[in-house]
């Protein structure tokens, strides 16, 4: 999701009026035994499972006190060593993920903001937060944007007892912290994150125009106290996004010396040999399908880039024949050997959701298939979509999970982010907590021998590193 410029209310009715004036796919063409995956005829009831042969739910861990109100929203996660990390709008919660069919929540520690995206490294844990609070303390309650004292950006926790994750700092950045990104520093010792966030706010102290940056902060692993944003530079000057500005979500990719970023209006991959100025290869741009750009995704050679389409904010209904497959899913580029994106098709999950199911491209990433393009990724209420693009201009489904239709109370849900960790897929669902799900299928089989010792989703590494 994204903090909209405009009240969030506004923002999905100018998208989901956008979204139903869409084109519809051709009733004419049937789906295709591929592009079903053992799919189950008509809508599933309200909470009923369903799922491909070929996936098989394995646990569940719902969301529990102290995060069981209205809107305690489960959002991202990051891995290290035998635990999930999961974002919460009410703080998170460390999960023991050692038995994948028995995962235990260790701790919750509730420190509001939204959205609390999360990652981490070693005993550190960096958590995002994009609405303005009081001050930067867990005990801070939502802030006035007009006032220059109301603090947003990135709280930095100790995480080395999971059972009592302790506060130790915090770093205020420009329009706050909608998600961030960890880069490596040159040595060991030091670490970056790129901080993307929305804006501008107008007669905003915090958040003014142009804003066409991103914060870079400098992180001394050992002395995480002193951490600070040391760079601002400006990637967006000129492109297309006359609205907003800012990204939503950066991944880089180290080892190639790459990042893309999902910046609104506009992809715009980067050169971060130098991770402190990033340097702009190319914008790219698809204003006929594309709304939000909301995230990126290497493939592990380096020679692909998948952009995510966000339409409607993820409040909206876009799954379904009203809406056509190019609008709110992904985008396949091709990334040619200079370093040129071109893109080449677009997928979008073919089970269509009922109207009231908010459903749209959302978080996820690849399953280390040697050889092969294959991606797992969170829909909302579309449920969780294992997808080859190993083909860009024909990529496929060849498994799904998913949840029928929330209670009519509940206006937001389904799967936030799914992520393959060490031969397990893990989504964090928005009020059904943590699933998690096994894909047993000969063609994904060989990414259940690679091993990584933690995993930040934005944060990509060849194969088996960790």
């Amino acid at each position: 999701m994204r903090r909209p410029v405009l009240t969030a209310t506004a923002a999905a009715v100018v998208l989901l009026s956008a979204a139903c004036t869409a084109s519809a796919p051709d009733p004419s063409s049937p789906p295709t035994a591929e592009s079903t995956a053992g799919q189950t005829a008509g809508l599933p009831g309200q909470d009923e499972i369903r799922h491909s042969p070929n996936m098989t739910v394995v646990a569940n861990v719902p969301l529990q006190a102290p995060f069981d109100g209205p809107q305690a929203w489960g959002t991202d996660m990051a891995f290290e060593g035998d635990y999930a990390y999961v974002g919460n709008y009410e703080g998170f919660t460390v999960h023991d993920i050692s038995d994948p069919a028995h995962p235990k929540a260790v701790s919750r520690v509730v420190c509001p903001g939204g959205q609390n995206d999360v990652s981490v490294a070693g005993d550190l844990l960096f958590v995002s937060v994009d609405d303005p609070r009081t001050d930067d303390t867990c005990a801070a309650g939502p802030g006035d944007p007009s006032d220059p004292k109301e603090w947003e950006g990135v709280r930095i926790f100790d995480v080395s007892d999971k059972t009592d994750p302790r506060y130790v700092a915090s770093v205020r950045t420009e329009c706050g912290s909608h998600t961030n990104t960890i880069v490596p520093g040159k040595t060991p010792d030091v670490l970056y994150l790129y901080v993307s966030s929305p804006g501008p706010i107008d007669d905003s102290p915090t958040c003014p125009p142009p804003h066409q940056n991103i914060s870079i902060v400098e992180v001394p692993v050992r002395h995480p106290g002193d951490a600070r944003v040391v760079a601002t530079p400006a990637l967006l000057e000129g492109t297309s996004d006359e609205v907003s500005a800012g990204c939503h979500d950066i991944t880089a990719y180290p080892e190639k010396g790459l990042a893309a970023g999902a910046c609104f209006g506009d992809g715009v991959l980067m050169d971060i040999s130098d991770p402190v100025k990033p340097r702009v290869l190319q914008v790219v741009t698809d204003q006929e399908n594309f709304s939000i750009w909301h995230s990126a995704t290497f493939n592990d050679a380096g020679t692909k880039v998948v952009f995510s389409d966000e339409l409607g904010g993820g409040l909206a209904a876009t799954c379904n024949a009203q809406v056509s497959p190019e609008k709110g899913a992904d985008a396949v580029y091709s990334l040619t050997p200079d370093r040129r994106l071109v893109r080449q098709g677009y997928y979008k999950i073919p089970r269509p959701q009922g109207p009231k199911e908010n459903c749209v491209a959302h978080n996820g990433s690849l399953v280390p298939v040697p050889g092969r393009d294959v991606m797992v990724q969170a829909w909302y209420m579309g449920g969780v979509s294992v997808w080859d693009f190993t083909d860009a201009a024909r990529p496929r489904e060849i498994a799904y999970f998913e949840r029928g239709p929330l209670a009519p109370e509940l206006e937001l849900g389904g799967s936030w982010s799914a992520y393959y960790y060490n031969g397990y897929i893990y989504s964090s669902d928005i009020t059904k907590g943590l699933d998690v799900l096994r894909l047993d299928d000969p063609l994904t089989a060989p990414a259940g021998k690679v091993r990584m010792t933690g995993f930040n989703p934005q944060s990509q590494h060849p194969y088996g590193r960790g």
